[in-house]
């Protein structure tokens, strides 16, 4: 037998399953040990992950905030003690509230903001014996051995997302040219009172700049030392005209915006210096405990501005005065005065509006009502070929008839006595054209949105979003004759117009003896024996219309917030600017009669068709002199300013939001 054999017999190998059982019961007792262990803390970590998320959905659900007061950390002592947590020196509780940040790639994250209560977060943590995995692990590595082992545990709690629509009135405008930046200047200047200069550059460039809401109203609330998140203080905070363009400059530079844009909004700050201080609320709603997920919305840069500029100028007493020819038009004054500012954009959750569409949570929007008022200087009528005669032929014709009137009836009348006897009498005192200047008042805006209903679907696949805004068309005044300016704009109440005279056939008192003597021009009776006037005073009826955003309805679909708004135009029933075109064409002349029982009653009837040769002549002069000047107002001014008769651009959004009370979102 070799020595090989001898160790491989089964003699020798007697006993080696007694060693491979012992090995293995010894293992699996380790490893016994091990899942025991770890199950304890994966329970023990379990338990504390429920307290933490069981508090967090319970402060959120009943309203806590971190303000004074019954707090949200009071809340979650309340659950977590419900829950088997007790607060000691070996078991912590932290309660912090804020918002929540979705980054590009969707990730949420909690940022701790006192003033909020968007989302509430509970850290935890509990003192637990260590385990055996760990004493080993520490046996190991040297490192000092434990018996304690601190587990941690979080959890954040959010409002669930509300639905949230916007509505806005939206600029119609594609492109500003360099003659229509020229008028934008003139006007923006006398809106402020300051110089402004745009190019055309700078002012298509905040034409085609989106400003966030959101971070414009955060970087307000930073400029004004507002509590940030305080969104209904911050909108009722007086603020200067400088401090909100500042703010949007700070935020649009952030974003990336243009040298263009930048220099115009500093051009506009310097202007804007000495304008009247405002409240931005005055221009934009946002319903009350709207948040700030809700006010992540886009608007446009110049409207914001427009808005801006034109809430400083109603709030004063200033109406911008054109430069004679910023219009294209000769011998005219334009002046403009903002009467209502804009409520440009609008928003909040359409469930309230719904309820109540013109109560406190309305979701409501309007344009600004402008008021223009154009002072044109007639040309000197005496110029006029045929007026001067056939006036002169009127004037003539009742003058020998008068005298004759006066002679052969000495006794007939007492005013005929009175003239021969030195006592007062009526002499006729014909004026043509005593004022120069026509008044052409124009109140255009009005336009006004809000949201009336609406509808989310109840499954990704199931159900119609939708939309619906009540609109109601521009409607338009216009005056034509004569018009104080100061009574005009010192008040949002229609300006009063009063006939303009083109031929006042009027009398005065005079005192003469056979024909000697003076006439007293102070006691002059305006149309004592007729005359001709022009004035105008008329409306053109509004629209009222449903606009309805729906998924149902191709290129309807209710954007949701932050995306370019869909947008639908409400036209009017009727063509508002031809409408008015027709007025200032067929303007009709007013003939006044002799005034009360005069003698010279009967002579003026007796030369009617020389009035109306007068009448005839006139009248094609009053047409073609102010039916040219309605184009250049309402394209080249009015437009600029946001407001367009023709039709109401009225854009909206509308994000779904979700049910239920709370979430756990991280």
């Amino acid at each position: 037998m070799s020595p090989r054999s001898q160790f491989n017999s089964p003699t020798r190998q007697r006993g080696a399953i007694g060693l491979m059982a012992a090995a293995t019961l010894s293992l699996a007792v380790v490893l016994m040990l091990l899942v025991v262990d770890t199950g304890r803390l994966y329970l023990e970590q379990r338990k504390l992950q429920r307290v933490v998320d069981n508090a967090a959905l319970e402060a959120i659900s009943r309203g806590g905030n971190c303000l004074p007061g019954l707090t949200a950390a009071t809340y979650v002592g309340q659950s977590a003690v419900r829950n088997g947590f007790t607060v000691d020196t070996n078991n912590t509780l932290v309660t912090t509230c804020g918002t929540l940040v979705t980054a590009a790639t969707g990730l949420r994250s909690f940022t701790v903001d006192a003033t909020q209560a968007v989302a509430v977060k509970v850290v935890a943590s509990r003192t637990v014996t260590t385990s055996f995995a760990g004493g080993v692990q520490a046996l190991f590595t040297g490192a000092p051995v434990s018996l304690n082992t601190t587990l941690n545990a979080f959890a954040v709690a959010g409002k669930p997302q509300p639905t949230v629509a916007q509505l806005n009135i939206r600029s119609t405008l594609v492109n500003i040219s360099t003659a229509q930046s020229s008028i934008l200047n003139s006007v923006f200047s006398g809106l402020l009172g300051g110089g402004v200069n745009l190019s055309a550059l700078g002012w298509n460039g905040l034409l085609n700049t989106d400003v966030n809401l959101l971070s414009y109203l955060n970087q307000l609330a930073i400029n004004l030392n507002v509590a940030a998140g305080n969104y209904t203080q911050l909108l009722n905070t007086q603020a200067t005209v400088t401090q909100l363009i500042q703010a949007a400059a700070t935020v649009v530079q952030l974003n990336g915006a243009t040298a263009d844009v930048m220099t115009a909004l500093g051009n506009l700050q310097i202007a804007a210096i000495n304008a009247a201080p405002i409240k931005l609320g005055d221009i934009l709603q946002l319903q009350t405990g709207t948040t700030a997920a809700g006010l992540d919305a886009n608007l446009q840069l110049l409207q914001l501005i427009q808005g801006v500029i034109q809430l400083a100028n109603s709030k004063s007493a200033v109406a911008a005065t054109l430069p004679i020819n910023v219009l294209g038009l000769a011998n005219v004054t334009v002046r403009v005065k903002v009467i209502e500012p804009p409520q440009f954009s609008a928003i909040g959750d359409p469930a309230l509006a719904k309820a109540n569409p013109t109560g406190p949570n309305q979701i409501y929007v309007r344009t600004a009502q402008i008021r223009t008022l154009l002072s044109v200087n007639l040309p000197v009528l005496t110029g006029v070929t045929g007026l001067v005669n056939a006036v002169l032929g009127l004037v003539g014709t009742l003058t020998p008839t008068l005298n004759a009137l006066l002679s052969l009836n000495l006794v007939a009348t007492l005013n005929s006595v009175g003239c021969l006897l030195g006592a007062g009498c009526e002499q006729l005192d014909p004026l043509l054209l005593p004022s120069p200047e026509i008044d052409i008042a124009l109140d255009a805006g009005g336009a006004i949105s809000y949201v009336t209903d609406y509808s989310c679907p109840t499954t990704a696949t199931t159900g119609t979003k939708s939309l619906t805004a009540h609109t109601i068309t521009s409607i338009a005044d216009l005056k034509v004759g004569k018009i104080d300016p100061t009574n005009a704009f010192s008040s949002v109440a229609e300006p009063t117009v009063t006939p303009l005279p083109l031929v006042d056939l009027g009398t005065v008192t005079c005192h003469k003896i056979l024909g000697i003597g003076s006439c007293d021009e102070s006691t002059h009776v305006q149309y004592g024996a007729g005359g001709i006037a022009i004035m105008v005073n008329t409306s053109v009826a509004q629209n009222t219309q449903d606009l309805v955003y729906s998924s149902s309805t191709p290129f309807a679909t209710p954007a949701n917030l932050k995306l370019p708004p869909s947008v639908i135009s409400a036209a009017p029933s009727s063509n508002i600017v031809n409408s008015l075109a027709n007025t200032l064409a067929g303007i009709n002349l007013i003939v006044y009669k002799p005034l009360g029982s005069n003698p010279l009653g009967s002579i003026v009837a007796g030369v009617a068709g020389l009035i109306s040769a007068v009448t005839t002549i006139l009248q094609p002069l009053i047409t073609n002199l102010l039916s040219p000047l309605l184009d250049p107002l309402l394209n080249n001014l009015l437009n600029l300013l946001g407001i367009n008769l023709m039709d109401v651009d009225v854009g909206a959004n509308m994000t779904c939001g979700q049910t239920g009370k709370a979430y756990l979102v991280i």
